[in-house]
């Protein structure tokens, strides 16, 4: 049998995943598990177990990210429904005022969008937009951009969202580093949005249309309505308190004797603090807020859960996919291929152009294709496979996932869903998106790569 060079059976698979996604309009489960098969055919290994090692590591990276992706889904619906995500908004304008309304529209979405998507934030976010326009008269395209800056940014770096979840899988980054890490890149992102949004507000002038055919705008519910801010927090606060104090502990305990009480309470916090539990955790708050505050059944709860669930179903398969692609990466040897590419720097050299290589990869998968989530699947799984061990790095591994996820976000237009959510709903023009949706996620996505690659160089963490 003939034997491909790696760099190109990596090639084949990029082009089997562009293709099957943005000229035959595959789902792009099919496309990644297709990919996986064909690098795993062409890599080296048995014939026999060419097939049966796809399976086994979709299996391996759906047994790592599948229950938190199930549960974020139920929480964010939960949310959505009992009125506690509108609770949240409404707390950030009540603190911040109507002249910084705005900012608080940014922090609404950045908040949000860490256990609930992007499109449904949008969706939640952009008829306050709409009413905060009819009351000052101006800066429509600001409070629409600010969303969208404080909604995307927190979407592409921070868990339990799947592209970020799945980076931390396939880097072997612990889910605590990657929250605190990736909220902390994204707080400036998306601040240097805001400043974007500022600028382009004054610039292109656009003034509210009204949505020709697009969804009505419901009457806004009474505050009576609503849960209040303190439980409508937790389910969003709670798992990442508790995933980040696992982190801290046991990274202290560390430096301490075994029998030590630091040491007991470190593992009493790698049961609470450890991913599943904290969201299952976080979850039977979500459900029980929207069972109280609405009246439902038990039966209406449950079929609640159940709609929820479906749409998480496609998303885990899509990103365990990502993750077999990823493994057949590793087995067709594509990190010697590239290491040799870059071989005459020095290590630290090597380390930091492979950083800035995975925000460009993750960039032209973006281009090529449209889905962000794919983008930073993609990307991850190369990185991966090109690096033999992340403690040979110099650098927390961390940084590579907020690169990658940074450059997920440049590229964005009209192959991209997370375009036209914002087009239609904000009734403006394909034209107008381009001059406004595009040039903001590359600002906000270049920002985090830039942050991604200072504290690479400044505060290593290795």
């Amino acid at each position: 049998m003939v034997h491909l060079h790696p760099l190109v059976i990596l090639a084949i698979g990029i082009v089997t995943i562009v293709c099957m996604i943005a000229v035959l309009r595959m789902n792009p489960f099919i496309a990644l598990i297709t990919a996986a098969i064909v690098v795993s055919l062409l890599a080296p290994g048995e014939l026999a177990e060419k097939i049966s090692r796809v399976a086994t590591e979709f299996g391996n990276t759906a047994a790592g990210i599948g229950i938190v992706i199930a549960l974020a889904v139920v929480i964010g619906r939960c949310l959505m429904d009992s009125g506690a995500a509108d609770r949240i908004v409404r707390g950030f304008l009540s603190l911040l005022g109507e002249k910084r309304s705005s900012t608080a529209l940014m922090a609404s979405g950045f908040v949000l969008s860490v256990p609930v998507f992007f499109d449904t934030v949008f969706y939640l976010l952009v008829p306050l937009a709409r009413s905060m326009h009819r009351r000052t008269k101006k800066h429509y395209l600001k409070y629409a951009t600010a969303i969208a800056a404080g909604g995307v940014i927190t979407h592409s770096l921070v868990p339990p969202t799947p592209g970020p979840l799945v980076m931390a899988e396939t880097l072997g980054i612990d889910i605590g580093v990657m929250i605190l890490v990736g909220a902390l890149i994204a707080l400036p992102a998306a601040m240097v949005g805001m400043f974007f949004s500022g600028w382009i507000d004054r610039r292109m002038k656009i003034g509210m249309r009204p949505l020709a055919g697009g969804p009505s705008e419901p009457e806004p519910l009474k505050d009576h309505q609503l849960p209040g801010l303190l439980p409508s927090l937790s389910p969003i606060v709670l798992p990442v308190l508790l995933v980040s104090a696992n982190t801290i502990v046991s990274t202290i305990a560390k430096t301490t004797t075994a029998d030590s009480g630091l040491a007991r309470a470190a593992g009493i916090m790698a049961v609470l603090g450890n991913v599943n539990l904290a969201m299952l955790i976080s979850t039977a708050i979500a459900m029980w807020m929207l069972k109280s505050k609405r009246g439902l059944t038990n039966a209406q709860l449950a079929k609640v859960v159940e709609v929820s669930l479906m749409s998480g179903g496609m998303i885990i398969l899509i990103t365990a996919a990502g993750g077999a692609f990823g493994a057949m990466l590793k087995a067709a040897q594509i990190g010697p291929a590239i290491e040799n590419v870059f071989k005459g720097g020095g290590q630290q050299t090597s380390a930091l152009v492979l950083l800035i290589l995975g925000a460009l990869i993750a960039s032209v998968m973006k281009i090529a294709q449209g889905s962000g989530t794919v983008a930073m699947i993609t990307a991850s799984a190369m990185v991966a496979a090109m690096i033999t061990s992340t403690q040979t790095l110099g650098y927390h591994p961390v940084y590579l996932a907020t690169a990658i996820g940074g450059g997920s976000l440049m590229g964005s237009w009209m192959n991209d869903s997370g375009f036209w959510i914002f087009v239609k709903m904000t009734g403006l023009t394909e034209v107008e998106g381009i001059k406004s949706w595009t040039p903001l996620l590359v600002i906000i996505g270049f920002t985090a790569v830039v942050v991604s690659f200072l504290l690479a160089a400044i505060l290593p963490m290795a």
